[in-house]
């Protein structure tokens, strides 16, 4: 289910602003001419125990001001079907414009919780003018400034009550979910219609050709699940931003809804920027991953470690986790392509083991008292009890007298120690320290 916060708006009324707020980071960059921010950034937030995933739509509008309002209403559009909830920024200074009545008389259409973000509001007069935008119909409507942080709590409270469950509070779906994620024109439709020996989705050479949500039931050969692709084509004339937007929403969303994320990318070019922003959002949304290197045909000048030395690469790239499988395939000649769902079936069923609380004890606390963690400001760390939280993917409690004092590095010590006696390749680990 989709956990998708998406914050829409004219330019320049502060939505990198608060992005940046939300998140806790200084990712999108700020200016004040309008449609600075120039890619799709996302990345998650948590807030009343719910975590979510935010995506910044600021910079979606081309420089030009005829295309503006055709812009902007593409950008609500894609956000309305992908969110979950929708951020609609306004800026106080300006009071309400045409665009923003245009943007509001589509989100009142929508049938996804809406709430209406007064920025700029950071005095009295301020306050006073800001009561003009209930006039847009919206009944959550909260008055903040993203810069100071005035009011984005209680904005931060709204969001997290609209928010459906957590994955962690779902029940259980024992076929897995795999999502083929990756930049455009690696492959991914052509992996799906490999393995499901149909076409169901269209593939060109356009870059993007793929746009609607497909679940595809997979059940052969003893193997069941389902595979999340994108599915459909558009006009050449609309292949503009609003594709590369729609595919990062795209990406976010099958992200948010599978299990094993299952990332492609093209032998020739290797992994770039936007494949580690992919990596960063599996990562922290604790999902399986295996990456998939596809077109290893077209790499001609073979030798012998060849294979050997790219995975190298692709790891100490992708550092600090690095226990995932690397796979290298053919779509197009059909070489390797069932490795890749051997290679996802392991890591599902990696990210599902459970583990007694009598073996962690037992492998673990005898290495841990060897080499135990620092002492700090004179503080004596003992960890006395290790246990396996129930939630959908793998989480550690380790039960210790000063659990606040613990530093990170101990605790990437403690990661590895993990992976050494249990196989979770693919799979994120969560390690939690309590008192007892």
């Amino acid at each position: 289910m989709s956990r998708i916060v998406a914050i829409v708006g004219r330019p320049n009324v502060g939505k990198s602003t608060l992005y940046n707020r939300i998140i806790g980071e200084r990712q999108a960059i700020i200016d004040d001419v309008s449609g600075v921010t120039r890619d799709r950034i996302y990345g998650t937030s948590e807030w009343n125990g719910k975590s979510f995933t935010v995506v910044d739509t600021g910079g979606f509008v081309k420089n030009s001001e005829d295309v503006f309002e055709a812009a902007i209403r593409l950008q609500v559009e894609i956000a309305i079907e992908e969110a979950a909830v929708i951020l609609f920024i306004t800026d106080v200074t300006t009071g309400i414009t045409d665009l923003d009545e245009e943007v509001a008389n589509m989100l009142r259409k929508c049938k996804k919780p809406v709430i209406l973000a007064v920025n700029k509001v950071d005095n009295n007069t301020r306050q006073l003018s800001a009561n003009e935008f209930w006039s847009l119909g919206f009944e959550e409507t909260l008055f903040l400034s993203s810069i100071t942080g005035s009011g984005s709590g209680e904005l931060l409270d709204a969001v997290a009550e609209k928010l459906p469950p957590d994955a962690e509070e779902e029940e259980l779906d024992e076929i897995p979910k795999f999502a083929i994620i990756g930049q455009p024109n690696v492959g991914k439709s052509s992996l799906t219609n490999a393995l499901l020996g149909e076409e169901r989705n269209i593939v060109t050479s356009i870059a993007g050709t793929t746009r609607d949500s497909i679940h595809s039931h997979y059940n052969k050969f003893g193997k069941e699940f389902y595979i999340i692709d994108t599915a459909g084509i558009r006009k050449k004339n609309k292949v503009h931003e609003d594709l590369e937007f729609y595919s990062v929403m795209r990406a976010v969303r099958s992200i948010e809804d599978s299990d094993i994320c299952i990332l492609m990318i093209d032998a020739q070019t290797g992994i770039e920027s936007q494949d580690m922003s992919l990596l960063s959002l599996v990562h922290k949304r604790r999902k399986g991953l295996v990456i998939v290197v596809n077109k290893w045909d077209l790499i001609k000048e073979k030798e012998t470690n060849t294979a050997k030395e790219y995975t190298e690469k692709i790891k100490n790239k992708i550092a600090p986790f690095k226990d995932v499988p690397i796979l290298f395939v053919s779509v197009l000649e059909k070489q390797r392509i069932f490795k890749v769902i051997e290679a996802a079936m392991e890591v599902n069923e990696n990210r599902n083991q459970k583990i007694k609380t009598s073996v962690l004890n037992e492998l673990l606390l005898d290495q841990i008292d060897r080499n135990p963690p620092p002492a700090d400001r004179g503080r004596i760390i003992k960890i006395k009890y290790i246990m396996q939280l129930p939630l959908k993917h793998p989480a550690f409690a380790f039960f210790c007298n000063h659990p606040k004092h613990i530093k990170n590095s101990y605790k990437g010590y403690l990661e590895n120690l993990m992976r050494k006696h249990f196989n979770f390749e693919g799979v994120p680990i969560s390690i939690v320290f309590k008192e007892k």
